[in-house]
């Protein structure tokens, strides 16, 4: 497997764990370490040895905590939907593999990391996983296909409320609300992934990307992702985006009245 500047890759046993390696920074997905996913995906898929993948973070607190904010400062609507795009190609390339793909979610899964568990095609969190999308608190939406796969997981209603209040929810929750498919100790966490991977690979791979294909098929038009890049680039202009990400790495409350 190839080397990565943010991501940790190791291939065995006919899986591939993708470990996302920026734990002071809670491995927040900077543009570099999305673009990072989405070839070691690529690569991975194309590995005739590799019959599954798992996406994780590196260490205790984090699967990955949002996106980088610094990043949002200045751009222009034409470049946050630029940004947009390319974070929803990633993750739709996952959605898309023919290969099963767990997120192993070790902490919080907020935002990009948030959508980022939801392209996988199973969740599996430890007990002390945190979920939510607080883009609001920036003056933003998701971006990165969260408004649609939220609403697809946990209905239009409870979707819109965890999106438009910006709570997180814990790994009991998610699990209770059909987001995730197992809560388990933090240590035992991978082994869980492992063992579901390890009962899939004993099944036709010819049959399991077919059921990844149907099942994708379900929304077959994608305009919801279009609608959400077209949203997300006019919020940034807006003036309330400004106070949002200045708010934020200011680390105080926004004022949007």
């Amino acid at each position: 497997m190839s080397t990565y500047q943010n991501l940790k890759v190791i291939a065995e046993n006919g899986i591939c764990t993708i470990t996302i390696n920026r734990p002071d920074k809670l491995n927040a997905l900077n543009r570099e370490t999305v673009k990072e996913i989405g070839e070691a995906v690529k690569e991975a898929n194309k590995d005739a040895n590799v019959l599954s993948i798992i996406i994780t973070g590196e260490g205790p607190k984090a699967f990955a905590a949002g996106a980088d904010i610094k990043e949002f400062t200045g751009l222009t609507k034409e470049q946050g939907m630029a940004m947009a795009k390319a974070g929803q190609d990633v993750f739709q390339s996952i959605e898309d593999s023919p290969k099963p793909v767990i997120a192993a979610v070790n902490g919080f899964a907020l935002g990009g990391g948030c959508e980022l568990a939801m392209a996988c095609h199973l969740r599996i969190a430890s007990d002390n996983a945190r979920f939510g999308q607080p883009e609001v608190n920036l003056g933003l939406i998701p971006g990165y296909g969260g408004t649609q796969r939220l609403i697809r997981y946990l209905g239009r209603s409870k979707g819109l409320e965890l999106m438009m209040t910006a709570e997180m929810i814990t790994a009991q929750q998610a699990f209770e609300m059909g987001l995730v498919n197992y809560v388990v100790p933090q240590e035992n966490l991978l082994a869980k992934c492992v063992e579901i991977l390890n009962v899939i690979k004993t099944k036709s791979p010819f049959a399991i990307g077919a059921a990844i294909r149907a099942a994708n098929a379900y929304d077959e038009t994608r305009k919801g992702f279009e609608a959400e890049l077209t949203e997300f680039g006019k919020c940034f202009a807006s003036e309330e985006i400004k106070e949002g990400i200045n708010a934020f790495l200011e680390k105080r409350k926004p004022q949007f009245n």
